[in-house]
């Protein structure tokens, strides 16, 4: 074989080689449980996806978790725990409502003690004010019992929500947070991190963040350089790739990845090693 030939070759495994390393899909809506699962499941082989973990939740659209039937969250909570339980690698991310008080709480403690490890809840779609004391109270209690506490962050309530996440995981300093879509397109206030660490004991080391769907909009768009330079300020140990399933596929997320100009060793630790480690320990 030619010189000419080997590298043609080589070129044409380079796709293939990419798309075989393991992903960890942190960000995942099931709206119809087992049959989107299928789903999601034949569109990554398609893809020619490996998969090493995804983050399942029955959250969003049609299904959102709304207050005053908690009840009815309970029961979508043990479901999702259910299907997770068919299927390896499948982590359950748990929802309540904050404004349901003692109701969630009671809920978030039953939801720990079945083996959850994260809860999401969604200012937006749940309308609620990050800001309110019942969301410290609910947050704080997550970090007690060891959970994760997943919140959106795509910027799309009036006026914006990285400030008050920022304040609300200031005064939540032992319990960890990933906030998704690391602030969608209003993503360069998280530079902030960089100086807030600066300050002695103000800010622990409990914010971390997906990228779902934002990574798309970034890859080779005028923002990308911006994105990249933001990614390494809040810190790439601290960076989850995820998909935002249906509305994206983990396809288009990890594709849009690898254009970013990154290093392999960083796009490694977003693609699967971050999530692996975070989900997989306690504070």
């Amino acid at each position: 074989m030619n010189i000419t030939t080997f590298l043609a070759a080589a070129l044409l495994l380079v796709p293939a080689a990419a798309t075989a390393r393991p992903v960890f899909d942190s960000h995942v809506h099931l709206w119809d449980g087992e049959k989107s699962l299928g789903e999601y499941e034949a569109q990554v082989k398609a893809a020619g996806l490996t998969v090493s973990g995804l983050g399942v939740m029955w959250f969003g659209g049609p299904n959102q978790a709304r207050a005053g039937n908690p009840a009815d969250i309970s029961a979508r909570n043990d479901a999702l725990i259910a299907l997770a339980a068919k299927h390896g690698g499948v982590v359950p991310i748990a929802t309540v409502h904050p404004y349901d008080g003692p109701a969630a709480l009671d809920e978030l403690a039953r939801v720990a003690g079945r083996g959850v490890r994260l809860l999401k809840i969604h200012p937006h779609t749940q309308r609620f004010d990050p800001a309110d004391p019942r969301v410290l109270t609910l947050v704080k209690r997550a970090g007690e019992l060891g959970v994760i506490v997943v919140m959106d962050n795509a910027n799309i309530v009036p006026g914006g929500d990285s400030e008050k996440l920022f304040n609300l995981a200031l005064s939540a300093p032992q319990t960890r947070f990933v906030f998704a879509h690391m602030g969608g397109p209003n993503f360069r206030f998280w530079n902030i991190l960089k100086m807030a660490r600066t300050a002695e004991g103000l800010l622990g080391d409990n914010i971390y963040f997906d990228i779902s769907a934002t990574v798309t909009l970034a890859a080779d768009a005028p923002i990308e350089e911006e994105f990249v330079w933001t990614m390494r300020n809040v810190g790439i140990d601290h960076i989850l790739l995820g998909s935002d399933y249906p509305q994206f596929s983990l396809e288009q997320t990890t594709e849009a990845l690898e254009r970013l100009d990154l290093t392999p060793e960083e796009k490694e630790k977003i693609r699967q090693g971050n999530a692996a480690r975070l989900f997989a320990t306690r504070p």
